[in-house]
């Protein structure tokens, strides 16, 4: 038996369906997803099995022009993962199609290693006509010599089987990396803290989108099986406090039931959640801040 195991680096700007991708290939939600750009911050690992071939998914944060120093962390910590990565896939939306974005990224991708194999796949099909989807692949071709081109609904599923063999007949040989049996690589602290931060964003729409982190204080495993789960919510401002607790401390609530019930699925038992929300005004500019997301506080000098 041939055994295969290597590292895919989704990439593309934010909201491209990056994490959709991922979840949808692991068969298991471990990225954050939302209607939100730049929702992703660490570089999260999902693995999938294909026959006799682990794929690691290295879901990286959009690709976007940054601003400030969390952007340029989280910028630095997408071209590292492709940069590291067995073969990078490229995904652009279809209705979207070239944009001024995708072209900065194609431009990136003449700076990775050489030899570095990139396929393109181009997703939401079902949203645009098929000649549409033709010249768009033929135009983006010829910019860059991709190994590979897909058709995808990262959403739907369409496409996306066709992807996933490819890449198991593609990643080296090799011993399996992980465990078969797991699906993410990240502590599950960190996964708890993006369901609640994914809560948090769903909810606050507009008003706070990346105002805030969510860090996982305690984690205590309780003798009846279940477990406590005490978060805090770090906000920069004292204004933003009163808009994350709500009226009467009703958004806080909320926020908390749906994330202890989604956590409660993902780990298969009860789960006691308890969020405090504190404020830092500083918190972007603190190296603890970006370890605990996962990204490097260096990355993000200017």
């Amino acid at each position: 038996m041939t055994t295969r195991a290597g590292f895919i680096a989704l990439i593309g700007e934010p909201n491209a369906g990056k994490s959709t991708l991922t979840n949808r290939m692991v068969g298991a939600k471990v990225s954050i997803v939302t209607h939100k750009v730049q929702t992703t911050r660490a570089r999260i690992r999902g693995v999938a099995m294909e026959g006799e071939s682990q794929l690691i998914f290295v879901d990286t944060p959009g690709l976007f022009q940054p601003r400030r120093r969390l952007d340029r962390a989280m910028v630095a910590a997408a071209w590292g993962g492709a940069a590291d990565a067995d073969i990078v896939v490229l995904l652009v939306e279809a209705h979207r199609g070239k944009t001024p974005g995708v072209d900065r990224i194609l431009e990136g991708l003449a700076e990775l290693p050489r030899g570095r194999r990139v396929a393109l796949a181009i997703n939401t099909i079902d949203r645009v006509k098929a000649e549409e989807l033709l010249a768009l692949s033929q135009k983006l071709n010829e910019i860059h010599a991709f190994e590979k081109t897909f058709m995808i609904s990262a959403e739907r599923g369409y496409g996306v089987d066709d992807l996933r063999e490819w890449l198991a007949a593609e990643v080296p040989e090799g011993p399996w990396l992980y465990p078969e049996d797991q699906i993410a690589d990240l502590p599950l602290r960190m996964i708890a803290a993006e369901m609640t931060r994914e809560k948090l964003t769903l909810r606050l729409h507009q008003e706070l989108p990346y105002q805030l982190t969510v860090e996982t204080d305690h984690w205590t495993e309780r003798e009846d099986g279940t477990a406590r789960i005490d978060q805090v919510i770090y906000v920069a401002r004292d204004g933003h406090k009163g808009i994350v607790l709500g009226h009467k401390g009703e958004t806080i609530k909320a926020i908390s039931k749906a994330a202890r019930e989604e956590l409660t699925e993902f780990l298969g038992r009860k789960v006691h959640l308890f969020l405090q929300v504190k404020v830092r005004e500083n918190w972007l500019e603190e190296a603890e801040r970006y370890s605990e997301m996962g990204l490097d506080f260096k990355d993000g000098n200017s």
